[in-house]
């Protein structure tokens, strides 16, 4: 069991542990007022629990394939007693049930990793079988009204593809925080925001979790809420 931000709590027993992932991907979103939020490959609601406690007045709604992390999700929105503002849907995101232009803000922890032989003994939730840099966009370009922002953590490696399949998508990337877990180490991921229908222009930023010493910088102990 893990305490999250303020009282509420998240059973990883079906799910991935609470991974800097996430974390950082959380502290990176902006969100509107009362924004309606998907997240895509939701996994046991992570993100969305994450969410809902920094900001009041958000809704979540998580689409994730796998049944038994939904099944997880629902039981965390139950301990936490957030039936009305966090959702799990057990579906396919490339099939998503939802209006065009249904949400605010799109968010995704997604796979890393291509499928094939080299990957085939990864769990379903790490490989790209089912979700696609192109699937991802595609289904946040059609969630998102015009002007909303989708907001995803992925390898740095990736980065010219994600970018291209955000263009190609008609997402504008606006904002690349770069992860180091110390001052000049390399890269190790990647925080990526990009707008519907937005218009060029990208910022850099950078983000390092430890000092050379190994001590906590202040942006892990604000991300981390310690």
């Amino acid at each position: 069991m893990e305490y999250i931000a303020t009282d509420f709590t998240l059973d990883l027993t079906d799910g991935f542990p609470l991974s800097t992932d996430s974390m950082v991907l959380a502290d990176f979103v902006r969100l509107p007022k009362n924004a309606r939020i998907l997240d895509l490959g939701s996994g046991c609601g992570t993100l969305g629990l994450l969410l809902c406690a920094k900001n009041a007045g958000c809704t979540v709604t998580g689409i994730e394939l796998d049944e038994h992390a939904h099944a997880a999700a629902a039981e965390n929105i139950r301990r936490n007693g957030l039936d009305s503002r966090l959702f799990s849907l057990c579906a396919d995101l490339r099939t998503m049930p939802y209006e065009p232009g249904s949400f605010h803000v799109c968010l995704s922890n997604p796979p890393y990793f291509s499928g094939g032989a080299a990957h085939s003994r990864d769990p379903l939730a790490r490989r790209e079988d089912c979700c696609t840099p192109r699937d991802l966009f595609a289904a946040a370009s059609k969630a998102l009204r015009f002007g909303g922002d989708f907001f995803l953590v992925h390898k740095p490696e990736r980065l010219a593809e994600l970018c291209f399949e955000a263009v190609s998508a008609g997402l504008e990337p606006k904002r690349l925080r770069l992860v180091r877990h110390r001052p000049g180490a390399p890269v190790s991921l990647i925080l990526l925001s990009c707008r519907k229908g937005g218009k060029p222009g990208l910022i850099l930023e950078e983000l390092t979790l430890y000092h050379a010493d190994g001590t906590p910088t202040a942006d892990y102990k604000r991300i981390y809420h310690q």
